[in-house]
């Protein structure tokens, strides 16, 4: 694995392979749910994809290169939730968070009006089940993040790597975009990777679900 240092120098650094990486009932469990995560998709896409070209222009699909197991990068697929050419707008829009390691905006005004009902029924998410099936993410993991806010990463930000990213994770399950503090998802992201489990994984996802449902802390 390559870290980049503060005076962006690329050293190599070997990690010890975490058990989740290598659980086959883990890995099993993620193809049960791409599968019944994918089927789903499949039923909501063609009202989800209607409403999203009646919204706004652009395509029904986003995509973005993320930073997974070890910081390899990988291709993320979502139902497009902001106008298009929102990337090269980001510059515009106010970081609300307390670092550049992430970006949030409550209010951010390049989301659109059905973009925002996607991500506050995490509908937008559901394509990343195809990433799931791939094997680039997993059902419980930790948020991936991109090579942007990865090159302003202290050495033990790099330990969050270790594991798969996730569909969701600690962060997601206890408090989703409230949550402004990298730090503080960094601690829940390592805190996971302590706590791991079979069990643990199915008690964030019950977690995560009861979330969504209550539409809580979603932007």
């Amino acid at each position: 694995m390559q870290v980049i240092d503060d005076t962006h120098t690329v050293t190599k650094v070997k990690l010890p392979v975490h058990p989740s990486v290598i659980s086959k009932a883990k890995r099993m469990i993620d193809i049960l749910g791409a599968v019944i995560g994918l089927s789903i998709t499949i039923v909501v896409a063609i009202p989800v994809a209607i409403a999203i070209k009646l919204d706004s222009e652009g395509s029904i699909f986003y995509s973005q290169i993320r930073c997974g197991l070890n910081g390899r990068h990988f291709r993320i697929w979502k139902f497009r939730s902001m106008s298009a050419g929102a990337d090269q707008l980001k510059h515009l829009v106010k970081n609300e968070a307390e670092s550049d390691q992430i970006f949030k905006n409550e209010n951010d005004p390049r989301i659109t009006s059905v973009g925002r009902f996607l991500r506050r029924t995490s509908l937008d998410e559901l394509p990343q089940f195809w990433n799931v099936l791939l094997g680039e993410m997993s059902l419980v993991g930790t948020r991936p993040p991109t090579p942007n806010e990865v090159i302003h990463y202290s050495k033990h930000h790099w330990e969050r790597l270790n594991v798969k990213p996730g569909m969701t994770g600690e962060w997601q399950a206890h408090g989703r975009s409230s949550i402004k503090d990298f730090e503080d998802i960094v601690h829940m992201d390592l805190d996971y990777q302590r706590k791991w489990s079979i069990v643990y994984d199915i008690s964030l996802i019950l977690k995560t679900l009861k979330v969504v449902s209550n539409k809580s802390g979603a932007c």
